[in-house]
């Protein structure tokens, strides 16, 4: 019997059931998932590694993760937690003091109940607005340093522009939380990364296999049928399957047609879902994270609270223009500090040199900590960091819904004739911007497509 050619060969291991586009944790969930019911599939990531914005570095020195993106598990959520005791990983409550750098001296924050009175009176049956708009029109009681102090809560945590990010959506995020314990945080021992070997094993015991630098440009489709032109390594691979999966950041969705990145498609995507691609903004934040030689902030005593030091500090919060809020890795006492600039603050360090980021960082830690620059910089042995924004296969952190389509995160989680899907955190309209509605949003996606096949 005459053997095939090589040429055919390769056009047949071409043909899947499933293409998945990215390596984040919803396409390899929904991976494991759709492998799982015996669906053929291909996962393609234009990165050299798998994660997407999670992002872990393994610290030498101290056994310990560096998260340069996902790092807190936020509640318990069961998608996380049931990955998590699967893998017999355990998980830290985060923990520390919160102090605050207020009209130049440190001090216990004292703000979170005020703060939270103003998220508390959000009401979503009232028409949407910004969150910005509200502020000016509601709590009229409250103090300028409190809507201040509510301002840099959704500027932070949100990573959200105040004046496009919308009330319903943001009501919609907390009603969520509040379901999973929310206001509770953890960290799992291993970082993020346990999570992603987790989902890898489960690929490997499908045999399914996850191709890296590999950049998806086009994806011609008709119902039932799509074609993905990709460049694998650069080399250019045409790819054909039934149904494809996309599961890329919001922000490479809305990249323009010649930047690094861009997906087109033909034809183009019916007008809602591009509405809803407009709808939902990409958040901005620059992290760095600092290892120093000792935790010297242990030594330092505030001078408005003489008797106590900052040795249990967990976070810092100012207003300082560049890295307004800093954190440790408590309850382990390790000689890490976190800084977080987000929104304005990203927008000023985006694009700039990792000696310009780390340098400002520096001097920012100094300023409210009251220790010289050059002493920092003696104590300093590491510094990570990761420009999200720059990177052109996330153009961002995470996603938020804008005022003006606060439902846009579920018109782009629904299907298109069947053929094409939709997954990743900006899909998931209770759970934007974090891990678990990641991960929530990959098993939705593959339990769309395992219905579509079992009706055929």
């Amino acid at each position: 019997m005459r053997s095939r050619p090589s040429s055919f060969m390769a056009q047949m291991e071409d043909k899947v059931d499933v293409i998945v586009i990215g390596a984040g944790v919803a396409g390899l969930a929904a991976a494991c998932a759709l492998s799982a019911k015996g669906i053929s599939l291909r996962i393609f990531e234009a990165r050299d590694r798998i994660g997407g914005r999670i992002f872990t570095l393994q610290d030498p020195d101290l056994d310990a993760p560096i998260e340069l993106g996902a790092e807190f598990i936020h509640g318990r959520p069961p998608e996380i937690w049931n990955l998590l005791r699967e893998g017999q990983i355990p998980v830290t409550e985060v923990d520390g003091d919160s102090w605050c750098f207020q009209d130049g001296h440190l001090s216990p924050c004292d703000f979170f109940s005020e703060v939270d009175d103003i998220l508390d009176n959000m009401d979503a049956r009232k028409p949407d607005q910004s969150f910005q708009n509200y502020l000016q029109r509601c709590c009229q009681g409250a103090s300028e340093r409190t809507k201040q102090h509510a301002l840099n809560y959704i500027t932070g945590f949100n990573a959200a522009d105040p004046e496009r990010v919308s009330v319903h959506w943001l009501v919609r995020g907390m009603e969520a939380e509040e379901k999973i314990d929310g206001k509770h945080s953890f960290r799992a021992n291993t970082g993020y990364a346990g999570l992603l070997e987790i989902l890898l094993a489960r690929l490997r015991h499908g045999q399914v296999k996850v191709e890296t630098s590999a950049v998806i440009y086009n994806i011609s489709w008709n119902p039932e049928n799509v074609q993905v032109k990709a460049s694998l390594a650069g080399k250019p691979m045409t790819l054909h399957a039934q149904r494809v999966l996309i599961t890329v950041p919001i922000g490479v969705l809305q990249a323009k047609k010649a930047e690094t990145g861009a997906i087109s498609f033909q034809p183009a995507l019916p007008k809602a879902k591009i509405n809803a691609i407009h709808g939902i903004a990409m958040g901005k934040v620059i992290r760095v994270v600092l290892r120093f030689r000792s935790r010297f902030w242990r030594e330092i005593s505030p001078q408005r609270s003489p008797h106590e030091t900052l040795d249990s500090m967990g976070f810092l919060f100012s207003q300082d223009a560049w890295f307004p809020t800093w954190w440790t890795t408590m309850p382990e006492r390790r000689p890490i500090l976190t800084g977080w600039a987000p929104f304005r603050s990203a927008e000023r360090l985006s694009g700039q040199s990792r000696e310009f980021i780390v340098s400002q960082a520096l001097h920012t830690l100094g300023a409210l900590l009251n220790v010289p620059g050059t002493k920092l910089q003696q104590l300093l042995q590491a510094a990570h960091l990761h420009d999200w924004q720059t990177d052109p296969f996330s153009r961002g952190v995470y996603s938020y819904a804008t005022a003006e389509a606060a439902d846009a995160p579920d018109v782009l989680a629904a299907p298109v004739e069947n053929t094409l899907f939709f997954a990743g955190e900006a899909t998931d309209g209770a759970h934007t911007g974090t891990v678990h509605g990641a991960l929530a949003s990959g098993y939705r996606a593959a339990a769309q497509i395992g219905a579509v096949d079992k009706s055929r």
